[in-house]
């Protein structure tokens, strides 16, 4: 059976334990190893990855990657993950699950800078690189074992030593002949985990999963599922396209031929940005429509910055609130030409917050674009907003500055 050595990257028909080439144990031995072409790449708790990296001193200790008592875990290490604490978890029952976890606060500019360079390499793989997240991927290698004088798992096996040795966090690989092949494999072996589904298992292989295991199958969809008699991918995979349409209409055929494996979707690079926010989490519940702009304000800047760096603007805003019972309530105006300015959005979102600000303890409140526009127009001043050139002008200075001094060296006043 096809061998490939995930240390020296050499294939072969070899069946010893070891690589006969340099010895090493990491075999990932399958019969489509040297055929399949598509995969999905996820790196391994990144956010605590990277802080572990620059703490050299926290790689034995449970880290969790969050803020403040009142918030929720962004990400954990695997020895906080052995303990029970999972990203987005409320932070105070992370830490009563692990008490001696080291907490340190998200530094977003950090895991960007490490997720650009890991995807920079991806890219000089293969201009088919499709970005789920910051920290996640899927490549289509279709075509370049003759460019790479390779095939693609041993291209995707030294992409995972090349991460390891200049980014200094590890990945995990899922190879398979579709998108979401590889990505229900890249989940079967982590951390560090290079995992295989073929064409000619995968219906097996999932026939006895639960019908959760399909991304995009929640808890709603679910029950809806249970209620009629599926539970397991197999139950699914038995309907015929007119049985699984009677049954749960126009998306049935989908989901029938999903639970068999199969994936018509491309790797798309183009693959548009479906949302751009920004939110926080109080450290005490927060009453005071006043007290409440401040954190707004902030998190209009944040909004702001983001929409610039990924070549966006706002055509409307949505104001989040979630009130001290876990209500979350959301809000809409649109906005009379396209923006990125943090004044603009501010001044459009504030009139919503006012209307709900009505005595309610709130413990979470965020601002989002919606919807999302081409920023090459934002920000051109009108006849109704003449001085929005110069504004912007002034915020590209401010934030020049920031970036060069640190978000400190210029806050406005409403910001303290």
């Amino acid at each position: 059976m096809p061998t490939l050595c995930r240390d020296c990257l050499r294939l072969s028909d070899h069946p010893a334990p070891r690589c006969p080439g340099c010895g090493g144990r990491r075999l990932l031995r399958h019969a489509e190893v040297a055929t399949l072409s598509i995969a999905h790449i996820d790196c391994d708790a990144f956010f605590a990855s990277v802080e572990k990296r620059d703490r050299p001193e926290l790689r034995a200790k449970p880290l969790i990657v969050g803020g403040g008592t009142r918030g929720v875990v962004a990400a954990c290490c695997y020895l906080a993950r052995i303990q029970g604490v999972r990203s987005a978890m409320p932070m105070f029952k992370a830490l009563s699950l692990c008490p001696d976890a080291v907490v340190v606060r998200p530094e977003m500019s950090k895991y960007a800078e490490a997720g650009h360079r890991i995807r920079a390499m991806m890219q000089e793989l293969t201009p088919l690189v499709q970005p789920m997240s910051i920290d996640e991927a899927v490549v289509d290698l279709s075509g370049t074992a003759t460019l790479h004088k390779a095939p693609p798992a041993a291209v995707l096996a030294g992409l995972a030593l090349r991460v390891e040795r200049e980014v200094g966090v590890t990945i995990s690989v899922g190879l398979a002949p579709n998108r979401l092949l590889a990505k229900l494999a890249v989940e079967r072996d982590k951390p560090r985990g290079f995992a295989v589904i073929g064409a000619a298992e995968a219906a097996g292989l999932l026939a006895t999963e639960p019908v959760t295991v399909l991304p995009g199958v929640g808890p709603v969809l679910a029950r809806r599922l249970a209620a009629q008699g599926f539970s397991t991918l197999g139950q699914l995979q038995r309907l015929s396209p007119r049985e699984a349409a009677e049954r749960f209409g126009e998306d049935g055929p989908t989901l029938a031929a999903r639970a068999r494996g199969e994936d018509s979707r491309p790797v798309d690079p183009r693959r548009d940005t479906k949302s751009i926010s920004a939110e926080t989490t109080f450290e005490h519940d927060i009453r005071d429509p006043a007290a409440l702009e401040v954190p707004l304000w902030r998190m209009c800047e944040k909004l702001g910055r983001r929409l610039r760096e990924k070549g966006f603007a706002a055509g409307g805003v949505v104001l989040k609130l979630k009130t001290a019972d876990f209500a979350l309530r959301t809000r809409h105006a649109r906005l009379p030409g396209h923006t990125r300015l943090p004044d603009t959005l501010f001044a459009a979102a504030r009139p919503l917050l006012a209307r709900e600000a009505d005595g309610t303890a709130f413990r979470l409140i965020g601002i989002g674009a919606q919807p999302l526009v081409d920023g090459a127009g934002a920000d051109r001043g009108d006849l109704l907003d003449a001085e929005a050139p110069k504004r912007a002008a002034r915020w590209q200075a401010i934030e020049a500055l920031r970036a060069r001094f640190g978000e400190a060296a210029v806050v406005k006043g409403r910001g303290r």
